[in-house]
């Protein structure tokens, strides 16, 4: 009876619940999907691919790719990028694919000020394999699930098109920014009835502090705080950490609200980046039975000519 219960509640969340957008843990290190106004913010090419397993331990884990593309062109005064994503939930019962294109205007405000303002067109698909739901009327009291079910197949995918914007101001060591994702709210349901996807709002603040000057063997030391706060659908999470930059290492640690510490190490050469991040669950469901949430990222930034010489970069993390 326990198991029917447990059963019947997680098909209940399945088709009413409004769920939270995937979520990456080296924000900086998918700026695209962090915020739509950080495309061209390199100024030179630049790609990155991203994955993400969260609580593997369970058999319901979520798994989320990534990969993006951007670079700043001066002919149209800002940056274009493209972002890829796919998740899986529940071992894939739910895939979800998004393909989206991004243009940020790069304004110059004076000589120590810049604004960036960005948005993004993209198209989301999102499948149910419905023959990896399981049903109450599946289940035998004394030999589990041996039956088949009586339940209809009722739609099972949904494409949709989707819109979100942000701005980012910074200047030398100081940026600040903020998102909207779904501006649009488009219909997500895979059945039949609607089911609005929330706006997915996101406002960030960092900084880069010098602690020392650059040596002989390792460019200049520096501690840049950072926080980080996102609300979806009545769902908060507020990130408060920092990362230490010493020559070509970086090294973060993370605070997430009563949920996770997240602790960061990336290498960062200038043409190649690579960082590994490891979430220690803390809430209820502890770590022990989530097994945390491992994420890699792997970034390179390509040279190029037509970045002007006045071009500034953001001072934000690169993990």
């Amino acid at each position: 009876m326990k198991k029917l219960i447990v059963l019947f509640s997680c098909v209940v969340v399945l088709f009413n619940a409004n769920a939270q957008d995937p979520a990456f843990t080296q924000f900086y290190a998918n700026p695209l999907y962090l915020n739509p106004a950080m495309a061209g913010s390199n100024g030179c090419p630049r790609f990155g691919v991203n994955y993400r397993n969260e609580w593997p331990q369970l058999s319901g884990n979520y798994v989320t790719y990534s990969a993006s593309y951007d670079q700043y062109f001066k002919n149209i005064s800002g940056g274009f990028g493209v972002l890829a994503t796919h998740d899986q939930q529940g071992q894939g019962t739910i895939n979800t694919s998004m393909l989206g294109l991004i243009y940020s205007y790069h304004l110059t405000l004076n000589r120590k000020w810049k604004m960036l303002f960005g948005a993004r067109a993209a198209w989301y698909q999102k499948f149910l394999d419905w023959d990896k739901l399981t049903f109450g009327d599946m289940i035998d009291p004394r030999r589990g699930f041996i039956y088949s079910t009586g339940d209809v197949p009722r739609g099972g995918s949904r494409g949709f098109f989707d819109a979100s914007a942000g701005m980012v101001i910074f200047n030398k060591n100081f940026f600040a920014g903020g998102a909207v994702h779904h501006l649009n709210r488009p219909n997500e349901s895979m059945i039949i009835g609607e089911s609005k996807l929330p706006w997915r709002i996101t406002g960030h603040i960092g900084a880069e502090i010098p602690l020392g000057q650059k040596s002989k063997y390792a460019n200049s030391t520096s501690i840049m705080p950072n926080i980080i706060y996102q609300y979806q659908n009545g769902f908060q999470e507020l990130n408060i950490g920092t990362y230490i930059k010493y020559g070509s290492f970086n090294f973060g640690a993370w605070y997430r609200n009563r949920d996770a510490f997240i602790l960061t190490l990336g290498i960062n050469t200038g043409k190649f980046k690579l960082g590994y991040s490891y979430d220690v669950t803390v809430s209820k469901l502890n770590n022990g039975v989530s097994g945390g949430s491992h994420e890699v990222s792997l970034g390179i930034n390509l040279n190029c000519k037509s970045k002007p010489a006045s071009f500034r970069t953001i001072s934000c993390p690169s993990f």
